[in-house]
């Protein structure tokens, strides 16, 4: 049918004067423009919703007693941190009410480059959730560790018309920004007519003010209501996150009023697969925030309007004439239960089970290798050099560190791990490269009594990340995730206790949701067996290699200190 002929017809149905192609009857309509519940019909044709009153035609769904409400969009996500394919992930959440994602594929893009974006465009093509991408702007995040790829403002102005690009991802680099540092300033100007998604943890002052200045837009590193209360006030859009490790809503959320919640939003960021699968996608996130006392149409509208708003999309986040009939069936909002999900006015999810035909097939393929260039376990010796060393310091349930300087534990020459003290010797193992660098520090925090656990999800350029008690471990950890191509794994003793192979680029799985989330669990499991202190393990590990969140990081190149920008040596007398 011709646009003129859809349009036509449209108007006609929306005016009574011909059967819609379905009609929710009786529902109660979360209107997220005046806050109201209102009882109505809603009328769709053609996927679009025609009209919202008192509609009938020849294909009926009684939704009495049921909410109505608009699709769930999650306006930031790194869809590797699932450790699934977008196929699987599509079919997760739209179970649970998603039907829109806003994703930045820099995890990938880190590994891969521009070929990881266009795998990422090409594997979620065609599904029945929407996948938004916003060109990553940090590839790599910082010239402190080494990346499988760069990308320059010339390598991703190609893609700033593809379909389904909105804009630039999260900018990182703050500090490149305050610096005026020429790469960085050249994508902001390249994507000033788009969408620039900001980045900028604990930021404030004449530095905030510089960094909006920029043309930047959002931020979801709050981690306090002050930091998030200053930012809001200079214009930015807050995106109050909860997802595994990252957990800000309930501190935030009270920020959130009837004055200025149209400036915020809900989102997931970060979120393992074990968590979906047992808690939920966007609609865990409802239930908190209406838990702490929020109203459940302005909840709604934090994942809904609120979102396709700031990201420029006319036609979604609402149920209303004229908007695409992307449309949640609920059959309680506290807790948020869903019912029946419609995708474009076509019902794709109901009562459990996924309907509407086959889902849609996407080649995947294995993406990525290992390039790590052989070593023995002598590499992750550390010789004593005297004096005090840095040590990376855990604050539960952040990302953030603190930087401690503590007395090393010595034996026969070297610097070990020393669990009376609840100290770790950490290694990052380049993999992209085969340059062979191998970063050495420590941690304080995970609890580790024995063992390994080790990663090739490590933020942001995803070298092999692994913390142990004693070198044999970490070496037997370290070969066991290279030999997969990528991958988790817990090791005690030589040997390997459990394992998630993620052969897409060491990030992602090609399995169901289920299988990769009872490989996650044997894993948390085997970590919990070692002693673990933190409930997620493998989240907080994943972090210690991002160089742009403080206070002290380690990368292959060695330690980083955030708040200096710069590398600082092991031990403090050095």
């Amino acid at each position: 049918m011709k646009r003129m002929d859809r349009l036509k017809k449209l108007i006609r149905v929306a005016r009574g004067e011909a059967p819609p192609d379905l009609v929710l009857e009786g529902g109660r309509v979360l209107n997220v423009f005046s806050g109201e519940i209102i009882r109505a019909d809603v009328a769709v044709c053609n996927g679009q919703i025609a009209g919202v009153g008192r509609y009938d035609g020849p294909e009926v769904i009684d939704v009495r007693g049921d909410y109505i409400s608009p699709g769930f969009m999650d306006g930031h996500m790194h869809l590797e941190s699932t450790m699934l394919s977008p196929g699987e992930l599509a079919r997760a959440v739209l179970a649970r009410g998603t039907t829109a994602i806003m994703a930045d594929p820099h995890e990938i893009a880190n590994v891969l480059g521009i070929e990881g974006v266009r795998f990422m465009l090409e594997a979620s093509r065609g599904l029945p959730v929407d996948f938004y991408f916003l060109l990553p702007s940090c590839v790599p995040a910082t010239g402190l560790e080494t990346s499988g790829a760069s990308l320059s403002a010339a390598d991703l102005t190609p893609f700033r018309r593809a379909n389904r690009v909105l804009g630039l991802a999260e900018m990182m680099n703050y500090p490149g920004v305050l610096g005026g540092i020429d790469p960085v300033i050249e994508k902001l100007i390249a994507f000033r007519r788009r969408v620039r998604d900001g980045h900028a943890p604990l930021l404030s002052g004449r530095d905030l003010n510089a960094y909006i200045a920029a043309g930047i837009g959002s931020d979801h590193e709050c981690t306090g209501r002050a930091e998030a209360e200053e930012k809001l006030r200079l214009g930015m859009h807050i995106m109050i996150r909860e997802g595994t490790q990252a957990k800000n809503l309930k501190e935030i959320i009270p920020l959130a009023t009837l004055r200025n919640n149209h400036h915020c939003s809900l989102v997931t960021d970060d979120l393992h697969p074990h968590d979906l699968l047992a808690r939920g996608h966007l609609n865990c996130l409802l239930d908190l925030a209406i838990g702490e006392g929020m109203d459940p149409v302005e909840a709604v509208r934090m994942v809904t309007c609120n979102t396709a708003q700031y990201f420029g999309l006319r036609d979604v986040g609402a149920v209303a004439p004229g908007y695409r009939a992307d449309i949640l069936i609920l059959s309680s909002l506290a807790p948020v239960r869903v019912r029946s999900v419609i995708k474009g006015g076509r019902r794709v999810f109901d009562e459990g089970e996924f309907t509407g035909g086959a889902w849609p097939k996407t080649k995947q393929r294995q993406v990525g290798a290992m390039n790590v260039r052989p070593f023995g376990r002598d590499a992750f010796a550390v010789p004593q050099s005297g004096g005090q060393i840095r040590v990376i310091g855990l604050i539960p349930g952040q990302i953030l560190t603190r930087q401690r300087i503590l007395e090393p534990a010595v034996r026969d020459g070297a610097v070990v791990s020393d669990t009376d003290r609840d100290i770790q010797k950490l290694a990052v193992v380049e993999r992209h490269r085969g340059t062979g660098r191998i970063g050495l520090g420590f941690v304080q925090g995970f609890g580790l009594k024995e063992g390994a656990l080790v990663s090739s999800v490590a933020h942001d350029s995803h070298n092999i990340i692994a913390v142990g008690c004693n070198d044999e471990d970490l070496f037997t950890a370290v070969k066991a995730v290279e030999g997969m191509n990528g991958g988790l794994a817990a090791v005690r003793d030589g040997e390997v206790l459990a394992r998630l192979p993620l052969p897409i680029a060491g990030l992602m799985s090609d399995k169901p949701l289920a299988e990769v989330a009872r490989g996650w669990e044997d894993l948390r499991q085997a970590a919990r067996d070692f002693g673990s202190v933190p409930a997620e393990p493998f989240m907080v590990l994943s972090f210690l290699a991002l160089p742009v969140i403080p206070e002290l990081k380690l990368t292959d190149r060695g330690l980083v200190d955030v708040n200096l920008f710069q590398h600082v040596p092991l031990f403090t007398g050095d």
